[in-house]
């Protein structure tokens, strides 16, 4: 006999599939890649330190 399937388990587990691949989907269209994201933390700090030097002194 075959075992009982919860259904509630198995509608979660369909809706965390959707979720990843539109995760995935999502990644590709909008993602940037890791020269990018460390392109752009440099450039931050970068704008971060200069706007630190240009401080006057109290």
């Amino acid at each position: 006999m075959v075992t009982p399937v919860n259904l509630n388990k198995a509608r979660k587990a369909k809706a965390r599939a959707e979720k990843s691949a539109q995760a995935d989907v999502n990644a590709v269209k909008f993602g940037r890649t890791k020269a990018q994201k460390d392109s752009a933390r440099k450039e931050a700090d970068r704008a971060l330190r200069a706007l630190h030097n240009h401080k006057r002194d109290p």
